[in-house]
């Protein structure tokens, strides 16, 4: 068994029924466990840890967009109750998607759309825990495949220096994102002057993407990127140089890495795209041994997993039943 695997990963073959197969170390789904602070859950791409263990969620005004909403759209969880403490972010987003939260607790988000006046979007936004916005990255509602632009930016995340990685380069969708977007991860220091960026057009090379949907860190510093429509994991060092294209855990939407586990969280695999291979549901898995070693199966699964304070498993929703996700440790 353990043969068969490290050949299957070597060549960059799918290994599903050597995951799907172990039991996973999660129970059922229990779809819309948390609740907003008014009216039903929207959309939502991200769910994410804070460095004191708070967990925050994105929800998109109890819509598919913040267009026009003077709701919050970023969520503060109280996970005891599922209820939400408080909200920040009104105003400022038309298409909140990526989630992340610094070490100093900041919020992070990306905003993948324009508004219909033209005035706001296309943005990362980092905010103070209290809602101030603390730095903009990107031109408001203005489309660009230079530095001081952005096509869709899907996900951010911060280095252990400060340095800022966005994915950009969401997939169309109709009314929303546009075809034919540059497929990108850029780079940009901690006050957020441009450093670089690798990728371009749509493709399946080493340095290429097709929808890069997430992002995530390592203890070791090395960026993980959920290249979505290449049903990929790319590794890069931080200067993006390629090291690794893992196919072992599925087609990622959303990352979540703690120690030496990666959880990966697959919400659009199917029969029509993965004839007899792939599911919905979330690959666990050794980050060290680049090995999944369980898998959750759901047929709702979301687009952003994390694992709360509690040891219990979190995922963010963005269609019906739109909402927070919970998967009681066993």
């Amino acid at each position: 068994m353990k043969l068969v695997f490290a050949l299957a990963v070597a060549v960059g073959m799918p290994t599903f029924a050597l995951a799907q197969d172990i039991p996973a170390p999660y129970g059922k789904a229990e779809n819309q466990w948390a609740s907003p602070e008014n009216g039903a859950w929207g959309s939502t791409a991200g769910i994410e840890r804070g460095p004191r263990g708070e967990i925050w969620a994105i929800d998109r005004c109890g819509a598919n967009t913040c267009d026009g909403s003077d709701k919050g759209a970023v969520v503060l969880l109280d996970m005891k109750t599922g209820k939400a403490i408080r909200s920040i972010g009104a105003g400022l987003f038309v298409f909140p998607h990526g989630l992340h939260v610094d070490r100093a607790g900041n919020v992070w988000v990306t905003d993948g759309s324009v508004s219909k006046d033209g005035a706001k979007g296309l943005q990362v936004i980092k905010l103070s825990p209290q809602g101030e916005v603390l730095l903009r990255l990107g031109t408001a509602g203005k489309r660009g495949a230079d530095g001081a632009h952005f096509q869709s930016p899907s996900d951010v995340i911060t280095a252990a220096n400060g340095d800022i990685f966005v994915s950009d380069g969401h997939a169309p969708i109709p009314g929303i994102v546009p075809p034919d977007l540059d497929m990108r991860v850029m780079k940009f220091s901690k006050d957020g002057k441009f450093i670089k960026q690798w990728g371009g057009k749509a493709g399946k090379g080493r340095e290429e993407f097709n929808n890069p949907h997430a992002l995530a860190l390592d203890a070791r510093g090395r960026l993980f990127v959920a290249d979505r429509a290449n049903n990929r994991t790319m590794i890069f060092d931080q200067d993006g140089k390629f090291i690794a294209d893992w196919r072992q855990f599925g087609r990622p939407s959303g990352f979540y890495i703690s120690g030496d586990r990666l959880y990966a969280i697959d919400a659009d695999s199917s029969e029509a795209n993965h004839p007899g291979g792939w599911k919905k549901g979330v690959w666990i898995g050794s980050i060290r041994e680049g090995r999944a070693e369980a898998f959750v199966p759901d047929d709702t699964a979301g687009e952003g997993v994390v694992i709360a304070p509690d040891g219990n498993m979190y995922g963010a929703v963005n269609v019906a039943p739109r909402g927070i996700t919970r998967y009681q440790k066993k």
